[in-house]
């Protein structure tokens, strides 16, 4: 493909950064946002970027992994992870899950718990807990998608808003330094500020892979959860953050 000088630039600034965003590249060059739309569009047609709501992705490693090979990345983690976050979930307790496999790890972990109602829009979630008597599943309503069974959109944020629960977990695609929580969909992004809402007390779980990428839509601020279990933490500005706010670190490596 012939790139123009502005698409070129366009394209630097992507692997710079990893995402660029159609309104702060018209006022970069000067142009109307339209104009920028169809450089994003020709680059995205030639593969060398990756459209998204309002802006694009450079495809590297900040791009959202295909569901089945993130099961694979840190797995032995995401279990240590899961079995941290089950335990402190008491029997008889009601509780959110949403989408993601550490999230699945945890409901894994969950298995041998007693009289426990769990809400979810993680179709892998409920199949997994469903045969099991003493464990409630309630599914959400709404969109599916394909890639990895996770229930979204409008329909599921208000099957949400009906419930107020004593836990929920969460996942996410990515954390940034300054403590953003950050995910790739946002329709996903909605169902999970609904989650975080109606929880009496918030588990984040995520394993320190997540530290390494970034995604473009904001679910919210680490400040907002009640616990935040990973493997390991590589930066100091997190411990701050959790230290400022309240917020219980629990890192699964240091208790091996």
């Amino acid at each position: 493909m012939f790139l123009t000088g502005r698409q070129a630039e366009i394209l630097d600034l992507a692997k710079a950064e990893g995402r660029v965003l159609v309104e702060d590249l018209a006022t970069r060059f000067s142009v109307t946002p339209q104009t920028i739309r169809k450089d994003l569009n020709d680059l995205c047609d030639s593969k060398a970027l990756t459209r998204i709501h309002g802006g694009a992705l450079f495809p590297s490693g900040n791009e959202n992994v295909k569901y089945e090979a993130r099961r694979s990345i840190a797995a032995p983690e995401k279990q240590a992870i899961g079995r941290a976050a089950a335990a402190m979930i008491p029997d008889n307790s009601s509780l959110f899950i949403n989408i993601g496999t550490t999230t699945e790890a945890v409901g894994e972990a969950l298995l041998e718990h007693r009289e426990l109602m769990v809400i979810t829009n993680n179709i892998n979630v409920a199949n997994r807990l469903r045969v099991y008597p003493s464990i409630e599943v309630v599914i959400a309503g709404g969109v599916v998608r394909g890639a990895d069974g996770g229930i979204v959109g409008e329909a599921a944020v208000d099957f949400i808003r009906q419930f107020k629960v004593d836990y929920a977990v969460i996942g996410v695609s990515a954390i940034d330094e300054d403590g953003a929580l950050l995910d790739f969909d946002y329709r996903e992004v909605k169902v999970a500020q609904a989650i975080i809402a109606n929880a009496r007390h918030v588990i984040l779980v995520s394993d320190s892979t997540k530290f390494e990428r970034t995604a473009p839509v904001r679910i919210g601020h680490l400040s907002q959860v009640h616990t935040f279990i990973t493997d390991s933490c590589p930066f100091e500005g997190i411990r701050v953050i959790c230290q400022e706010h309240d917020v219980r670190l629990v890192e699964t490596a240091s208790q091996a």
